[in-house]
């Protein structure tokens, strides 16, 4: 099964962006090659720039303490496991201490380092690293492995507050969502929503034997999917086939 997700709203596409980058990075630290540690670094210049945005992270720290508040409220609650709640709301508490705690935008420790920002700048010219370019860099990729993996690790720990807040509340969002099996109709699927839910996420999974791809657009009224299939010049073409998938929406 291959899994899909469209986001209802800008905040949790930005999220999800984020989610995308803070997984590259985690495999490409614990990687050996000089290419990967590349790519590394150039994942946190790209999670830097998406992590710009002037209120992520009042966004994240709200988030956060709503949560906070929707499960303290489930306190004493006998159908609730209380020893699995006070671990959720530690960690929420725990998510919001260290972020909160963080002075600047996400990274700021990273731009007071001349020498990273000296690769930052040249990183998205083609061939901007060359060893001519940038000879200290050149020696930094000549080091062992585990000499590159240390300064990774020392220079993401600025970064690990968001990742870890992001985490949490990613986990706790798709958890909200109880998958339903539906089927398209002529490569065409459309499902109305009730009114008065506030739907942030949308999941599918479908079979990757099947080679369907689903083209997906929602709103708050509305979730519609179009089935499409690539041709032999790998361009995208509707198709009329019928074809069951599994659905998932979270609140």
């Amino acid at each position: 099964m291959i899994l899909y997700e469209y986001p209802f709203n800008e905040r949790l596409r930005t999220y999800l962006r984020l989610e995308q980058l803070f997984r590259r990075l985690f495999e490409l630290v614990t990687r050996e090659s000089p290419v990967d540690h590349h790519f590394a670094l150039s994942t946190v210049f790209e999670i830097m720039d998406v992590a710009a945005r002037a209120d992520l992270k009042s966004d994240l720290l709200r988030d956060l303490e709503r949560h906070k508040s929707l499960f303290e409220g489930l306190r004493n609650n006998p159908s609730i496991a209380q020893d699995m709640l006070d671990s959720i709301i530690a960690q929420l508490d725990q998510c919001y201490t260290q972020l909160h705690a963080q002075a600047g935008k996400t990274g700021q420790p990273l731009t007071e380092i001349d020498w990273l920002m000296a690769i930052r700048s040249r990183i998205g010219i083609p061939g901007g690293t060359s060893s001519f370019d940038l000879p200290a860099y050149h020696r930094w990729q000549n080091k062992l492995p585990a000499q590159r993996q240390a300064d990774l690790q020392q220079w993401t720990q600025c970064l690990k507050p968001l990742a870890d807040a992001l985490s949490l509340l990613l986990s706790l969002l798709r958890e909200t969502g109880s998958p339903q099996k539906v089927a398209a109709s002529n490569g065409q699927f459309q499902q109305s929503l009730p009114a008065g839910k506030a739907y942030q996420l949308l999941r599918l999974r479908i079979d990757a034997d099947s080679g369907l791809i689903p083209e997906i657009s929602a709103n708050r009224l509305m979730v519609s999917v179009r089935l499409v299939r690539p041709n032999e010049s790998g361009s995208l073409q509707s198709t009329t086939e019928n074809a069951a998938f599994e659905l998932t929406l979270c609140a």
